[in-house]
């Protein structure tokens, strides 16, 4: 990823209603999930550590974070609670002989090249009856200034993911969309940007503080649906799987 993009992360993840938003219904998407006690749960690709004490909430939690500066705000903002390792997927996951109940990769997979061979990868990380928890950006037809800044690879759709998630050996227990209601507001800010040529996508930074509020209360209030039935359209995919 851009490394401007780690330290504009590490200082809104907090407080963006976007990273709010995601957590809050991650959070109740794991708490579905009757994950044994004391679960040991990774997080691969953990950024600036802005999902590591709510998976803490969960169970016991280590981190894989390929780059330096990432690592260190991370640890500087969980006062080294977490044991954060470099590598990298699919050839450096530093996790041999262990296995974990959950792995989670919260938008990582579309930086990353080689996306079936990586979760082919962490599969054999995975303890029997675990699975794997996965969210990307879906619909090329959004793609704009904000991909190019991130450096991602692709968006997905519901089909292509399912086929990288079967290709890797990956049983499918879930796959909807997210981040449903606010779709046609991000179409238009996405059509926006490339009308006006912006080299940075609008909505990055931290808006005002009603309007941030406004826009956590609305994304939030999908972990509700969410946990009822799958969502047909979004800005967002997630996944659940398991070991084939």
């Amino acid at each position: 990823m851009n490394p401007e993009a780690y330290v504009e992360m590490a200082s809104t993840e907090s407080v963006h209603w976007w990273f709010r938003g995601r957590r809050k219904i991650l959070d109740r998407i794991i708490g579905t999930m009757a994950l044994p006690r004391a679960a040991r749960i990774l997080e691969v690709g953990s950024g600036t550590g802005g999902n590591l004490m709510m998976l803490s909430r969960h169970g016991n939690v280590s981190a894989l974070e390929m780059d330096e500066s990432a690592r260190k705000l991370s640890s500087e903002k969980t006062q080294g609670r977490f044991t954060i390792r470099a590598g990298s997927c699919p050839d450096d996951i530093p996790f041999a002989g262990e296995q974990f109940d959950l792995i989670c990769m919260f938008d990582v997979l579309e930086h990353i090249d080689e996306d079936v061979q990586t979760l082919a990868a962490l599969r054999n990380h995975l303890a029997p009856g675990g699975r794997m928890l996965i969210t990307v950006p879906a619909y090329r037809w959004l793609w704009s200034a904000h991909d190019v800044f991130l450096h991602h690879k692709r968006r997905y759709t519901a089909r292509t993911l399912r086929r990288v998630f079967t290709e890797s050996g990956l049983s499918i227990d879930r796959i909807t969309y997210f981040n449903t209601l606010l779709l046609p507001l991000a179409t238009v800010a996405r059509l926006k940007d490339r009308i006006v040529s912006r080299k940075r996508a609008s909505g990055t930074k931290i808006p005002a503080s009603l309007i941030n509020s406004t826009l956590y209360a609305i994304f939030s209030s999908e972990r509700r649906m969410l946990t009822r039935f799958n969502l047909p359209a979004g800005v967002s995919l997630m996944g659940i799987v398991r070991a084939g």
